[in-house]
């Protein structure tokens, strides 16, 4: 269980309100507010609100997830290692559904200090799914690609599964199609799409 700290209190406010109004929407104040405590304390823990946001992507997305994850891969098969991390990558998604919508919609609109914050959490998540790649290619057991584009390719698979399943659609992602879905795009990440001659 996470203490709670300060520094925590302030995070789950950013999530909570980032999640509700968006970036630009919450001010620090509001975040403090929530937080209970005041403005100074907040900017003492974290400087200024882009450094808080920063924290928040750190510390509340799938990064510190995947990160965590990448051991267990290791006496796992090639295809329930993708299941697992399709999986976690999903569910860490719906989990905060509200944040990666209002994130999604407003991205456009970021300060370019917040772009390049975004764009960095972005380049990282993609980067440590490739290095898993890469380690695969090093044991012989994955043919010679892009690790950094075998992983984007297959995030983005999946976030645009989440994006047309889970925000578009009323109904949401289902467990069980989702799990069925998953076994499909891991099917046709692993062998693409060409018959074997």
């Amino acid at each position: 269980m996470k203490k709670n700290t300060t520094r925590q209190r302030l995070l789950d406010a950013t999530l909570k309100l980032i999640s509700e109004k968006g970036y630009l929407g919450s001010t620090t104040r509001e975040i403090a507010q929530e937080a209970g405590v005041t403005e100074l304390t907040l900017f003492r823990h974290f400087g200024t609100k882009e450094k808080l946001f920063e924290a928040l992507l750190r510390n509340h997305t799938f990064l510190p997830r995947l990160k965590e994850l990448l051991p267990e891969l290791e006496n796992l098969s090639y295809r329930d290692s993708l299941r697992l991390i399709a999986t976690r990558f999903l569910l860490s998604l719906k989990e905060r559904k509200s944040l990666v919508k209002i994130m999604y919609s407003e991205v456009t609109t970021y300060p370019e200090k917040i772009k390049k914050l975004y764009n960095k959490f972005a380049d990282d998540l993609r980067l440590t799914l490739a290095s898993y790649f890469r380690g695969l290619q090093k044991k012989g057991l994955l043919r010679t690609v892009s690790p950094e584009m075998a992983a984007q390719l297959f995030l983005g698979m999946l976030f645009s599964y989440f994006r047309s399943e889970e925000i578009m659609r009323a109904g949401g992602m289902k467990k069980q199609i989702m799990e069925k879905n998953i076994k499909e795009f891991v099917d046709i990440f692993m062998f693409g799409t060409m018959k074997n001659e």
